[in-house]
């Protein structure tokens, strides 16, 4: 079912030293993701979409980003490396065009492709500008409670020919996939005699008369 454009709220405001860090922490979400499997279509340079995840502190790094290649849409496919129960999404941006004007969330959708994200998100933001990553958008807790994999789908933003994105911070909490033990057995190709103690038989023979 899809949901109505989602609020924000500021997420930065009044905070000292201190809190910055804890907010940090809840932030670490960046730590939880499979790497090696996350995708990012439309990317201009290949790997730039992975930049975009990283630790809350670093968000102002405006060496890092990703930029869309042929139009404004964008697709990140972000596998997790347990369950998570998501909470919030911040997405930085340039204070231009450039910057998402619509986030999509969908869950437990691996390998999402365009044609996939035509469906019905789970749920879908109205973004704001906002060049220094100071605004969170909060998910419906109870839909994103057990998410292995999350993609993220940004359709458009406020008029540009392309997206530029320089952070996405995702804020929530992991637990480790459980995994069932599988039991290997291996059987022998050809018997070793040595290995095993063999019963001598004395054969029998019967003579007819």
């Amino acid at each position: 079912m899809a949901h109505g454009p989602g609020r924000c709220c500021c997420c930065c405001s009044g905070e000292g030293a201190a809190g910055g860090g804890e907010r940090g922490a809840a932030w670490g979400l960046y730590l939880r993701i499979d790497r090696q499997r996350l995708q990012c279509l439309n990317e201009r340079r290949e790997g730039s979409g992975a930049l975009v995840f990283r630790a809350w502190e670093e968000r102002g790094d405006r060496t890092r980003f990703v930029e869309s290649d042929d139009d404004e849409e964008l697709l990140f496919n972000i596998p997790f490396t347990g369950n998570v129960k998501l909470k919030g999404v911040i997405v930085m941006g340039e204070d231009d065009g450039t910057h998402p004007a619509e986030m999509r969330l969908f869950k437990n959708i691996p390998h999402m492709s365009f044609d996939d994200a035509a469906r019905e998100p789970d749920q879908m933001f109205s973004l704001n500008q906002d060049p220094r990553g100071e605004l969170e958008y909060p998910t419906k807790i109870a839909r994103f409670s057990n998410v292995y994999h999350l993609s993220i789908h940004f359709p458009k933003n406020f008029g540009a020919e392309t997206t530029k994105i320089f952070y996405i911070g995702l804020k929530g909490e992991w637990t480790e996939a459980h995994r069932h033990e599988v039991t290997i057995c291996n059987y022998e190709a050809a018997a070793n005699p040595a290995d095993h103690k063999l019963e001598q038989i004395t054969p029998q023979t019967h003579f007819i008369s």
